[in-house]
């Protein structure tokens, strides 16, 4: 929690001062087409990877323990990624956090004022309070649907316990995770709910409740 609390303000600060100078470059007009809002938000997205790339890695290594008497302190975590230095540790995942952060923005943005566009249509100019909170909604539903796979891979870049090596290791993680885990998500009606010890092992007693899980790639179905 620390991580994200003392580098929210930062990154905030230069996301909405990047995204204001980014209106200004994209057109003269105050009032922006959606097209060129998400151009737009894709810059201020661009910029606010300087300092969301330090803030996310420090806040994935905080999230990545697991509640354990060996947990790490921010302080612990920050000395054992700067071992790898400034390039490799504290900017470990730049570019995918870049990669993540312009399309994340441009939909942000792009939803945010889709849906405030469509309330001003019907209560005018100055819309209800829920109406902003649903555009907001509509932003924040945008901003993910456009970068979580990017997010997937910018976590597993900084969780793993060596920098990535060479310029393409986007791809490579990308290649990773489709080689050892798939793409299609299969529902299967299982979870355990009990287990038993038998001599041989733990033997978990299934019932029927939903979870999914990944088909590898071997077992995927062709189209």
């Amino acid at each position: 929690m620390a991580s994200p609390l003392l580098g929210i303000a930062g990154v905030n600060s230069l996301l909405f001062a990047s995204y204001a100078a980014s209106k200004r470059i994209v057109s003269p007009f105050p009032q922006l087409s959606l097209g060129e809002t998400a151009l737009a938000g894709g810059m201020a997205g661009a910029a606010n990877a300087i300092l969301a790339s330090p803030v996310e890695m420090f806040k994935v290594r905080m999230q990545g323990q697991y509640g354990g008497a060996d947990d790490k302190r921010l302080r612990a975590v920050f000395a054992e990624v700067a071992k790898d230095g400034f390039r490799r540790g504290i900017m470990r995942g730049y570019w995918v956090t870049v990669a993540r952060e312009i399309p994340a923005y441009a939909g942000f943005y792009t939803g945010f004022e889709y849906a405030k566009r469509r309330f001003q249509s019907k209560y005018g100019k100055t819309i209800p309070v829920w109406a902003l909170i649903a555009s907001g909604s509509c932003g924040g539903i945008s901003y993910w649907l456009a970068c979580y796979p990017l997010d997937v891979i910018k976590s597993r870049v900084q969780l793993a316990n060596a920098p990535p090596k060479g310029i393409d290791y986007v791809a490579n993680e990308f290649r990773t995770i489709v080689r050892t885990q798939g793409l299609i998500i299969q529902r299967v009606n299982t979870v355990a709910t009990t287990e038993h010890s038998r001599r041989r092992g733990n033997i978990r007693r299934i019932r029927g409740v939903a979870w999914y899980e990944l088909i590898p790639p071997q077992q995927q179905p062709i189209p």
